[in-house]
């Protein structure tokens, strides 16, 4: 299987917890409302919260396992990284696999489990910048 991303990713198995969180309302001057448009997030899950695992980290984003969220949900998520510590994260789910998937490879197949990627909105530039020392490691 190739790899076509845009950044390196960390392979991690780390527990987390996700909640969707929807969006921050924004008051606009009404001048402004009319000709303002901004996407978003799929409120659907609003105030949902479950336990899941972040299977691959990059310093943009990251894979996590479990029931897939809709695409467009903000999420807040809380984990923990070997050699970086806690982490706290908000993001946009932007693609899901909704059920789990086997794929051929040289040596026989592989499962891809359900889950949904995730882009970082927000996580500490120190944070990033952890993650990106551990990816270049690898």
């Amino acid at each position: 299987m190739s790899e076509h991303r845009r950044a390196q990713r960390l392979v991690v198995n780390a527990p987390a917890v996700v909640e969707s969180i929807g969006q921050v309302p924004m008051f606009l001057h009404p001048n402004l409302q009319a000709v303002f448009r901004r996407v978003d997030a799929d409120t659907s899950t609003l105030g949902k919260r479950f336990p899941a695992v972040v299977r691959d980290l990059s310093t943009n984003g990251a894979f996590i396992t479990g029931a897939p969220l809709p695409l467009l949900a903000r999420v807040a998520i809380k984990f923990e990284v070997r050699g970086i510590g806690p982490i706290d994260a908000v993001g946009w789910v932007l693609w899901q696999r909704t059920g789990d998937c086997d794929l051929p490879v040289e040596s026989g197949s592989t499962t891809l489990p359900k889950g949904f990627g995730v882009l970082f909105e927000s996580i500490p530039l120190e944070t990033r910048a952890a993650i990106a020392t551990l990816v270049s490691k690898q």
